[in-house]
Parts: C-alpha cells; structure tokens; sequence
C-alpha cells in the first residue's frame, strides 16, 4: 500500500454547500478510516481546501474512491492535487511501503 497526501481546494461559494454535505462527508471518512484507508484528514484553518492522508494499492484506486466523497456529489472541490508521499519520522512513518 502506498500513502498519498490529498489536497482539496474548495470552491468559491460552496460554504453553503458543504454545510449541508458534512454530515454525510464525515460519515464517508470515519467509514474509511475505520477500514484503515484513511490515515488523517482536516480542514486548513482558512477554510479554503483540506488535506487528507489516504492508503491505496495505486493512484487510480484512489481517485475512485475521491469520487464517492459526498463533497465531490456536491460539487463542493474545485480541485484535487493527489501527491504519493513516504512518511519518514513521526506518527504516519509505520504506513510508508
């Protein structure tokens, strides 16, 4: 399994939106961390995007799974940057291949 860092950037007037969609996001991402496909999420303190810490076989497993985000079903991501990452020190370094 390989780690990948996931930045969303949230779109422009989408508060609304994603207040509505965060119940059912957050359901999604407990669901997947308890499946240990998601390792960290979180907003940045600008409300701007967030960054999420998945395990996945390969990228296009993981956009997939992007896919089913109720965020994305909202509308609410303008964009997604989807970087394979290896943790070397500190709490995520047990998840690097």
């Amino acid at each position: 399994m390989t780690v990948f860092a996931v930045e969303y950037v949230y779109a422009a007037d989408s508060g609304a939106l994603r207040d509505e969609a965060r119940p059912a996001h957050r359901a999604w991402l407990a669901e997947l961390a308890e499946e240990g496909k998601l390792l960290a999420s979180g907003p940045y303190g600008d409300g701007a995007g967030a960054l999420l810490i998945f395990k996945s076989a390969d990228e296009p497993e993981l956009n997939d799974l992007l896919k089913q985000d109720p965020f994305a079903a909202a509308g609410t991501i303008a964009g997604i940057r989807t970087t394979e990452w290896a943790p070397i020190i500190g709490l995520l370094a047990a998840h690097a291949s």
